[in-house]
């Protein structure tokens, strides 16, 4: 099937890899000729495990292929897939105008009877919006519309998009749902089909919905801390009960980062707010997580003090693991505090990523997590990527004696049993 993807920043540059792969026709469009020029040479704009070579694969079988011309990008086009990953601003609101206007301008150059399947994170309604301009502008074309949310998760993305344990779709009539069908046939044949509008709305409950279980579980971590408890224990006793099972999203640790839940949540907020409706829930949930942000700043002091002058170390800054960019990093966030409060950085991270402008002369890149900790009195643990595992507890001990350890996730738990190390985690008391 001939395939055009509109965006191809993280989400389309995979979508569009991955569709090729499985034997599509398929061709990558973007208005920025410097993703699409790296693209060319199979270079993402996001690292993420395996796209590199999945790109090349594509590219090589002529089955795959980048562009910024619209207009042959779309031609003869049976499925546009939009799949901008939708800008958001540091208050997690969406540039939703953004993303309609890059559809409505490919409108003149599309195919009678083109599906339009959007990926893009949008608030719902917009689908709707996309069809109200279509049939305005070009009514004979009968360009039909689709919704499909995006379920990929960096880091995991080719086995999240390849091998998915459900797609959900959103379709208006029996026939589009054919053609899809079609198209992700060799990928699954577990595909939940719904309405339109359900389908927009399931993409903002789902983030919701997860947002809401890890700022509870954290709330009832720091309730735990003040009164001996170990959430971790409770988190199994949680996971016991059928009506919450295994799989739930309930593991104390560091609060949420990233625009993807927090839009989805304003999304939600806006929409209420523009219906007379009051959803204390909903609002409280990023409220809450901010709040929990503060874990690390809490702990820091009340085990070292003031930090003025006192070194710390910071392993991981991306994030999230197996990817480069550092945009919303807790991490980031978390050093440009302990910058403020006059602490000396010392950071590793094993991607490529560029150290923040800001951070110039001020805050040092160590080239191993060892050489990160000598002369600091303390070891923060931010971002979880696999090679901090292989690290032995006796070569940390070795360089600093007695040391502190700030590991939110637990991700390094064998510190715990160290005799000169204090090792401290959401959800346990000092």
């Amino acid at each position: 099937m001939k395939v055009c993807v509109l965006g191809l920043w993280h989400l389309g540059s995979v979508t569009a890899a991955c569709l090729a792969s499985v034997g599509h026709d398929v061709t990558g469009l973007d208005s920025n000729s410097g993703i699409v020029e790296k693209l060319q040479k199979a270079e993402p704009p996001v690292n993420e495990p395996g796209l590199d070579g999945l790109i090349r694969s594509g590219i090589k079988s002529g089955n795959l292929r980048f562009t910024s011309d619209a207009k042959s990008a779309v031609s003869n086009t049976r499925v546009l897939w939009v799949t901008y990953d939708t800008p958001v601003d540091e208050n997690d609101r969406a540039d939703v105008e953004f993303v309609l206007q890059e559809v409505v301008k490919l409108l003149p150059f599309l195919s009678i009877d083109t599906i339009v399947l959007v990926s893009s994170q949008l608030p719902v309604g917009s689908i709707r919006r996309f069809e109200d301009i279509s049939a305005e502008k070009y009514p004979e074309k009968n360009i039909r519309l689709a919704y499909s949310p995006e379920n990929l998760r960096l880091g995991q993305s080719l086995d999240v998009f390849l091998h998915p344990d459900r797609v959900i779709i959103g379709v208006r009539c029996q026939e589009d749902r054919e053609i899809l069908n079609k198209l992700l046939g060799p990928i699954t044949d577990n595909i939940l089909w719904m309405g339109v509008e359900s389908a927009e709305m399931t993409k903002h409950a789902i983030n919701a919905f997860l947002g809401m279980s890890i700022t509870f579980i954290n709330e009832i971590a720091s309730i735990c801390e003040k009164i001996g408890a170990d959430t971790r224990e409770v988190e199994a006793g949680l996971k016991s009960e059928k009506r919450i099972g295994p799989a739930a999203y309930l593991s104390p640790g560091a609060a949420f980062a990233g625009g993807t839940l927090a839009r989805d949540i304003e999304f939600l907020k806006d929409i209420g707010s523009s219906n007379n409706l009051v959803n204390p829930l909903i609002s409280s949930v990023r409220k809450s997580n901010d709040e929990h942000k503060k874990w690390i700043q809490r702990r820091l002091f009340a085990v070292l003090g003031g930090l003025k002058g006192k070194r710390i170390a910071v392993w991981g800054l991306t994030y999230k693991p197996g990817t480069n960019t550092l945009r919303r990093s807790l991490s980031v966030e978390m050093c440009n505090w302990l910058q403020e409060q006059g602490a000396e950085i010392a950071v590793h991270d094993p991607s490529n990523c560029e150290l923040p402008d800001n951070w110039l002369g001020e805050v040092v890149r160590s080239k191993t997590p060892l050489e990160a900790l000598e002369g600091a009195c303390a070891l923060v643990i931010a971002t979880q990527w696999p090679a901090y595992r292989e690290i032995n507890v006796s070569d940390v001990e070795n360089i600093t004696g007695q040391f502190a350890v700030f590991d939110s996730n637990r991700f390094l738990s064998d510190f715990n049993k160290s005799s000169v190390i204090s090792y401290y985690s959401v959800g346990v008391g000092a």
